[in-house]
């Protein structure tokens, strides 16, 4: 990348950054870029990171993710939400959602550019996979509540591309929310009100109970002073804002009219394709669409951690665990090669080996020259490998990170992880690799907290879970081979919550744009964690995780598949291997994926 390109991309990044602040009146945020974007706080903003030469869309898109997170910062009240907010998992989503549309209204209000490119993200997310139109597909109605909702409380038209699939769910679900949504249209300004009013839009989907509405307000909630609404915010200087940023809805118009034009060419549905959609739309508007239907809860989630593995461990340390990994293999490296060059021979073999003859243009066919020189006057002909949607795929290796993992086979797990990711890159086969543990033993803060709350029964899942990024599905493997050596250090292993990892590394597998998603567990047994089964029922974490198995097979189409080590996982997973000897773990992996692979 030239240096002007570079300058024009770090100039960019801190318009950007700089809007954020006076957008979310947070002078001392830090705004950093990465290719995992994170969560929104009063002190640090992680935005998804551009490529090397980013376009026109990346650049709206980087703008939606920086609004959506200063309305955030500036209309919402995290002690009045929390207070608030459901407890089940899919109902908890939908809230959240509910709230972050509210702040977007209210931001859309001030600066119209600010909402169309908060639209235009929310609308890229759906076509990435998530809920385009034309498919057979279960569709996530969490994208398309959002996109719902904020097209009616900020008014603002979602673009012609998801406008079909917006309209088909809206016929379906509209009966039932839409008389709430003309509530919390009013609502906007008062987030107190507005939670109240979107507990009544999810009672109306049967995601949660019905409120009491005689009952008087919950004293949990704080009754501090309201949000700042329009009217008592102070203006902002908005000619000053603009002369040092670019305009939210700079080229928002031209990069709109340039997606309608690339999509045009999608044509449309036949009846028969419109009404096969309808019948997937409408079985999939039960609550089991937001996610699994479940009881299972977190006592809180405050002290629960997604982090990145070079933020656990200094680079010097990493490097020294990376040698020990390698040094534990030592004597399996022979047999690590040819597993690595038989899966590869496999994964290759399938890609682009179908050929179109008899062409007018591409490749030479030198087997038809003979006709050729037996006859002068025939014309030359060519071939071309047939296009192949094998690269389109991604794999997640979500790995076990308990104590009962110890020696051996957190060992060998790692190794195989480091052997897929590296061949699969090769084939062209992008392959994200993460890891799941607990904080603490028996319990950590949120135990602590349990405790001087009074112990109330039941109180769900009682320790803080620790969720790890060894390998980005976008990083290279030689940017993170050493990461991988973090299993090896001393206390990283502690005990294992199956279900909520599933369900992250599931949420991660379908924010991806590709069109086939694997997700690959990597286990030892049953989900353990001795402070959340001491205070709840004892099948209370192994019901949860068969709970989410059973909703990813049925209702996702991510493809789930789990290999055992040491004990017997056939009993929560429909694909699922056993291995009762760790040595077995990298070639059972590799002859598992390789099958998957499997045309037919």
């Amino acid at each position: 990348m030239s240096s002007d390109e570079t300058e024009s991309t770090e100039s960019f990044k801190r318009a950007t950054g700089i809007a954020l602040k006076a957008i979310g009146h947070c002078a001392e945020l830090e705004v950093a870029f990465a290719a995992q974007e994170g969560g929104v706080s009063s002190e640090r903003v992680i935005l998804p990171s551009l490529s090397a030469h980013p376009t026109n869309e990346e650049r709206t898109l980087s703008r939606g993710a920086a609004d959506a997170a200063a309305v955030k910062l500036r209309y919402h009240d995290p002690k009045l939400h929390q207070a608030a907010r459901p407890a089940t998992t899919q109902a908890g989503t939908l809230f959240d959602i509910l709230e972050q549309t509210r702040c977007e209204a209210l931001g859309t209000r001030r600066l119209a550019g600010l909402g169309r490119n908060i639209t235009a993200r929310l609308a890229a997310q759906c076509l990435q996979g998530e809920a385009t139109s034309g498919t057979n597909q279960k569709i996530p109605m969490a994208s398309i509540l959002h996109l719902i909702a904020h097209e009616q409380l900020s008014g603002t038209e979602v673009p012609q591309e998801v406008r079909e699939t917006l309209d088909r769910w809206k016929r379906l679900i509209d009966a039932k929310i839409a008389p709430h949504m003309a509530k919390l249209k009013e609502l906007l300004a008062d987030q107190e009100a507005f939670a109240r009013e979107a507990i009544d839009l999810l009672a109306s989907l049967d995601l949660v109970k019905k409120r009491d509405k005689d009952a008087p307000p919950e004293d949990s909630i704080p009754k501090d002073e309201p949000p700042p609404s329009d009217e008592n915010l102070p203006q902002d200087n908005e000619e000053e804002e603009q002369q040092q940023t670019p305009s939210p809805d700079t080229d928002s118009a031209d990069e709109e009219s340039d997606a309608e034009t690339a999509r045009e060419q999608d044509g449309t549905q036949t009846d028969e394709e419109e009404e096969g959609d309808e019948e997937s739309l409408a079985s999939s508007n039960a609550p089991e669409a937001f996610g699994p239907v479940t009881t299972y809860r977190a006592y809180t989630t405050a002290f629960d951690e997604i982090i990145k593995a070079q933020d656990l461990c200094p680079p010097q340390e990493l490097a020294r665990l990376r040698r020990l990994l390698d040094y534990q293999v030592r004597h399996s490296q022979n047999i690590i090669i040819r597993l690595a060059n038989k899966l590869q021979r496999r994964l290759m073999a399938q890609q682009s080996r179908a050929w179109d003859f008899d062409l007018e243009e591409g490749i030479l066919d030198a087997a038809r020259l003979a006709r050729v020189v037996a006859n002068p006057m025939l014309p030359l002909s060519f071939k071309m490998e047939k296009d192949t949607d094998f690269r389109d795929t991604v794999v997640t290796l979500l790995i076990d990170n308990s104590g009962s993992m110890r020696g051996r086979p957190i060992t060998l797990a790692a190794i195989s992880a480091d052997i897929l990711a590296r061949t699969l890159e090769r084939c062209g086969v992008k392959t994200e690799i993460l890891g799941f543990t607990t904080r603490g033993w028996k319990g950590g803060r949120a135990r602590e907290q349990w405790l001087t709350d009074g112990k109330t029964p039941q109180p769900g899942r009682l320790n803080d879970v620790r969720h790890i990024i060894y390998k980005d599905a976008d990083v290279p493997w030689r940017r993170a081979k050493t990461h991988l050596g973090l299993m090896l250090r001393e206390g990283l292993l502690k005990e294992n919550i199956d279900g909520e990892a599933l369900l992250w590394a599931h949420g991660r597998l379908l924010a991806r744009p590709e069109d086939r998603r694997i997700l690959m567990v990597i286990s030892d047994g049953a989900p353990v964690d001795d402070s959340t089964l001491s205070a709840n029922p004892q099948n209370y974490l192994d019901l949860h995780l068969r709970t989410v198995i059973d909703w990813i097979e049925r209702k996702s189409n991510v493809e789930l598949i789990a290999i055992g080590i040491g004990h017997d996982v056939t009993r929560y997973y429909k694909r699922a291997v056993t291995l009762s000897d760790v040595e077995q773990l990298g070639g059972t992996i590799t002859e598992q994926l390789a099958g998957l692979f499997q045309k037919g």
